[in-house]
């Protein structure tokens, strides 16, 4: 049996580095445009998204939410001046999917910028928005994000989910890497993130049922921590958790003192800033599976009979 404590306690951890890290998510708005202005604003959104499951979870204790509070109001007063750079960010991209895609959590959560919204609301009517090519998994993600913003999902998920790796549900021992974000991603945006687990179709459910214990035990012993978080989540996410005590041991075992996750085997080192760009990502995503896992953990004890 996994130890709810445990979960729990990999993401209190990882709240407390990415709190104490905060800085680390900043824009770079001298960067030439050419070369990648939105990248900066990714970090962002993961970190908006995050803390929105930790908030509606409800698990979190009240340092936990503080520190995730402050993390939030940061983003959104600092690293993206009010909402303003996400404007500048539409206007040097106007079809990019990028700031609508960073404001949707924010605006969930109860902040608002009317330019930003004006700009999502013509962006959808045109035809060049839904003609941007974007892999299968992505576009399912924007269409889910437009149907949370209350617009019709351009293309409907239904047309869309077919069209993903998980949804072919093709030979399970060809997923590797970049093919196991893609059904993670695929999971997140079928169920809000883990908010609507009944959004995951019962013949996918059926098919990771399957498979997920093989792929967690592949990347547990690969030690790809990044991966094997999200992976966690899914977990989470179907009819029946299994909690695989194994796998959450050994992923708590890879989290720092400080509560830093590292994507592969062991901690980087170097140039502090580049090592937050290497670790910000297993961080959120050991806050992510913690939230997600003691909550569903809870909701099991509550059904144990007496």
């Amino acid at each position: 049996m996994t130890d709810t404590r445990l979960i729990h306690q990999v993401g209190v951890r990882a709240i407390e580095w990415l709190h104490a890290h905060r800085d680390g998510f900043r824009l770079e708005p001298d960067v030439d445009p050419e070369v990648g202005y939105l990248d900066r604003f990714k970090p962002v959104g993961e970190l908006a998204l995050i803390c929105k499951v930790l908030f509606r979870e409800g698990v979190a204790g009240s340092r936990q939410a503080e520190l995730a509070r402050q993390l939030l109001d940061h983003a959104w007063r600092h690293t993206l001046d009010g909402g303003r750079s996400l404007v500048r960010g539409q206007r040097t991209e106007p079809i990019s999917p990028v700031p609508f895609e960073v404001y949707l959590p924010f605006w969930e959560l109860g902040h608002s910028e009317p330019e930003l919204e004006r700009a999502v609301r013509l962006n959808h009517r045109l035809d060049s928005t839904a003609a941007f090519e974007l892999p299968p998994t992505r576009r399912l993600g924007l269409s889910a994000f437009q149907r949370r913003f209350g617009l019709p999902p351009r293309p409907p998920e239904a047309e869309v989910v077919g069209r993903t790796w998980l949804g072919r549900t093709p030979e399970p021992w060809s997923v590797e890497g970049h093919i196991a974000y893609s059904v993670t991603h695929t999971v997140f945006h079928l169920t809000d993130w883990g908010e609507h687990p009944e959004g995951l179709p019962a013949p996918l459910a059926d098919y990771l049922a399957t498979w997920l214990p093989v792929w967690l035990d592949d990347w547990l012993d690969l030690e790809r921590w990044d991966l094997l978080g999200e992976l966690l989540v899914v977990d989470a996410c179907l009819p029946r958790p299994t909690l695989d005590a194994r796998a959450w041991a050994g992923f708590a075992a890879a989290q720092q003192p400080d509560g830093a996750m590292p994507a592969l085997r062991t901690m980087p080192r170097g140039d502090p800033e580049e090592v937050f760009d290497l670790v910000y990502h297993p961080t959120l995503v050991a806050a992510f599976a913690s939230c997600v896992a003691t909550s569903r953990a809870l909701a099991d004890l509550a059904h144990v009979p007496a």
